[in-house]
């Protein structure tokens, strides 16, 4: 059968690959639409084995919740370009509908979750990367069944909060709880949760940038404390103070509406990945050089 554009063409809506590829595909099986389909994703998976080692350190996070459960989840790329590809955020879609229909609670139960195609996660990131260009990846995921869950979703697609409360604390006010965590980035949800390695570590550091000199032993230990507690504060969410009344604390506040705060997770694009800096100038003279 002749390869014409029109072939090509519907090739290329049904895959999302490239034109040549598709023409490529079209030719190596003389035309047959349903082996060029497996051509190219036979051959996708070779691309994707050669990104593999790259760095995807950019993407969406998402939180999504049918109201008696709440999946929150990071998928990411290489560049930020890739949030506004349209098959990209379709799959993020997808993933997100899985995942809140799914059993799945960690990273390796949700790679293997089948999508509505018929492909589980891991699968449709592969071919996601063979077709879109760019390593894709499910990086994480968290998953929470309750009464009273909210969710945020930051606009720029890169920050969201899933907080899971005790009592009947309202939607509007849950949700500026989870835009106070959006915006504030408390790392615990209370002080129980800090590690004491943390606080050993942050305890060493104000010893050695306080003044102390001529301080009694019990005053000197009472300022060394204080601090360490205001440290504490900062990145503890139930200490802070809530940025639509900085008169009270997070959990003062959520206290007050007759409720308990007793999960809180907050997810946002690459935190915690090592990313890869280039440097253009030195690499363009070592190849001078080379020359």
């Amino acid at each position: 059968m002749a390869v014409t554009p029109q072939l090509i063409k519907e090739l290329r809506e049904m895959t999302f690959a490239g034109m040549m590829d598709c023409k490529k595909a079209l030719e190596a099986t003389n035309g047959n639409i349903e082996e060029a389909i497996v051509w190219l994703r036979e051959n996708g998976l070779a691309k994707a084995a050669k990104k593999a080692d790259r760095v995807a350190a950019e993407g969406v996070s998402f939180a999504k919740t049918d109201g008696k459960k709440a999946i929150i989840f990071e998928v990411n790329s290489e560049t930020d370009f890739v949030s506004k590809n349209d098959k990209f955020m379709a799959l993020i879609e997808n993933i997100g509908n899985a995942l809140l229909k799914s059993k799945a609670t960690n990273l390796q139960e949700a790679l293997n979750v089948k999508l509505a195609s018929g492909q589980n996660i891991s699968e449709a990131c592969v071919e996601a990367t063979a077709t879109i260009g760019e390593k894709i990846e499910l990086r994480r995921i968290a998953a929470v069944e309750g009464k009273n869950l909210a969710i945020y979703n930051h606009a720029n697609k890169r920050i969201s909060v899933l907080l899971n409360f005790d009592g009947n604390i309202s939607s509007e006010d849950a949700y500026n709880v989870c835009m106070h965590v959006a915006a504030m980035s408390p790392k615990y949800l209370s002080e129980t949760d800090v590690p004491q390695e943390f606080k050993d570590q942050e305890m060493h550091i104000i010893k050695e940038t306080t003044d102390l000199t001529g301080k009694p032993e019990n005053v000197a230990e009472n300022i060394l404390k204080g601090k360490l507690n205001k440290k504490i504060a900062e990145i503890t969410l139930l200490d802070q103070g809530f940025v639509m009344d900085e008169k009270q604390t997070v959990g003062n506040f959520v206290k007050s509406k007759g409720a308990t705060l007793k999960e809180m997770f907050r997810f946002e694009v690459g935190e915690g990945i090592e990313r890869i800096t280039t440097d253009f100038a030195a690499e363009v003279a070592a190849q001078l050089e080379g020359n």
